[in-house]
C-alpha cells in the first residue's frame, strides 16, 4: 500500500505539486517488535509500540520514495505543538523550509511515544487539518477505508455523497468505522473536515485502497466526497 501511495505522491511531485504526508501507522509498525497482533489498550504499551514502530515506518517511506529520487523529512508533533503560539511558529518555520525543496517530502506523524491525548482520541485526522491550515494548503485529502461519505441506511457501499457544502448538515451520517489497528472513525474525519473547510481549505474523503487516483483527485476528478470550503 505504501509503495502505491509513494508512487502517486511522486506523480504529484512531477506535476509540480508540493505534498505534505500526515501518516498514521507507527503503533501498527511497532507491534511485531513485541510479538503483538492487535493494537494494545494500555497507554504505556501503545507508546512503546510507537517508539519502536516510528523508525520502521520512516524507513519504509524513505526506501520507497528513494525509487523516485525523493527524500523524506520527519516531523513528530503533538496537540500542544500546534496550540502553543511559540511552538506553532517553530513548526511553521520548519515546514516552510522543507517546502522550499521539491525533492523532499515532509512526513508528519503524531509523537505517540510521548503523547497520551492523541493515542486515546485517534487525532491524526485532526492533526492533518491543523497541518493543512498551518501550511496554508490548497487541498486536504483524507484517505480512509471507504470511498467517501455514505448516507445512513444505504446498503450499497459505493453509493456515496459526492459534494457537501455544509459539513454540519451531514455530521449525523457518520458511523465509527475503525480498523483493528486504528482508533479514529468517520466522525473524527468529519470533525477534521470542518476545521479545514472553516479555514478555507477544500477537503476530500476518499479510499486509501485506491491511492493511484490522487492525481485525479487533485485535478478535480476521481472518486470521493468533496467538501467545499467556506468563502
Amino acid at each position: 500500500m505504501i509503495a502505491r501511495l509513494t508512487q502517486a505522491i511522486a506523480d504529484l511531485n512531477v506535476a509540480g505539486h508540493r505534498t505534505i504526508v500526515v501518516s498514521s501507522g507507527a503503533v501498527g509498525a511497532g507491534l511485531m517488535t513485541f510479538g503483538l497482533e492487535e493494537r494494545p489498550t494500555d497507554i504505556g504499551m501503545l507508546q512503546a509500540c510507537a517508539a519502536a514502530g516510528q523508525a520502521r515506518l520512516m524507513h519504509i517511506y524513505e526506501s520507497h520514495f528513494s525509487h523516485f529520487g525523493l527524500k523524506v523529512a520527519q516531523l513528530l508533533l503533538t496537540h500542544d505543538d500546534l496550540t502553543d503560539e511559540k511552538r506553532r511558529a517553530n513548526v511553521r518555520t520548519t515546514m516552510d523550509r522543507l517546502l522550499d525543496f521539491s525533492g523532499v517530502i515532509p512526513i508528519v506523524n503524531e509523537n505517540d511515544s510521548v503523547a497520551v491525548f492523541e493515542l486515546k482520541v485517534g487525532d491524526n485526522d485532526l492533526l492533518s487539518a491543523d497541518v493543512a491550515t498551518l501550511a496554508q494548503a490548497d487541498l486536504l485529502i483524507l484517505l480512509t477505508s471507504v470511498p467517501g461519505l455514505r448516507r445512513p441506511g444505504v446498503e450499497d457501499p459505493n453509493d456515496i455523497v459526492t459534494t457537501v457544502e455544509d459539513v454540519e448538515s451531514v455530521m449525523h451520517f457518520a458511523g465509527e468505522d475503525k480498523g483493528r489497528l486504528s482508533v479514529g472513525g468517520m466522525r473524527t474525519k468529519l470533525t477534521a473536515v470542518k476545521k479545514a473547510v472553516d479555514a478555507g481549505i477544500p477537503t476530500i474523503i476518499a479510499a486509501g485502497h485506491d491511492p493511484e487516483q490522487l492525481v485525479e483527485l487533485v485535478a478535480g476528478a476521481g472518486r470521493g466526497t468533496r467538501f467545499l470550503p467556506r468563502s
